[in-house]
């Protein structure tokens, strides 16, 4: 699921993010995700044409993030939301229809 959710942000990003005004230095995102959410980062990934895609989230307030930096060093804000929980599921056992 989280390969999914990044590949879809990857995909996203473009156009929209960057009509959006959603987009800063790497740097500059990072700390405002911490100073105002109190987010950090908890995984990471890279997407199409090397853009590093990055889940940010808060286990005390709840919020995530979702951003997607380009190999030039801009971060786009992609997606965001609330309830984050951190999961470490099992993979289903090989022949199984789970």
């Amino acid at each position: 699921m989280t390969k999914l959710f990044m590949a879809l942000a990857a995909a996203s990003f473009g156009t929209a993010a960057l009509a959006g005004g959603n987009c800063a230095p790497r740097d500059v995102v990072v700390d405002r995700l911490a100073d105002r959410y109190g987010e950090s980062r908890q995984s990471i990934g890279l997407g199409a044409n090397n853009a590093v895609v990055e889940v940010f989230a808060s286990s005390e307030t709840g919020t995530w993030t979702i951003t997607v930096t380009t190999p030039q060093g801009l971060t786009c804000l992609v997606a965001s939301g609330q309830a984050f929980e951190a999961l470490a599921e099992a993979l289903p056992k090989p022949g199984s229809d789970a």
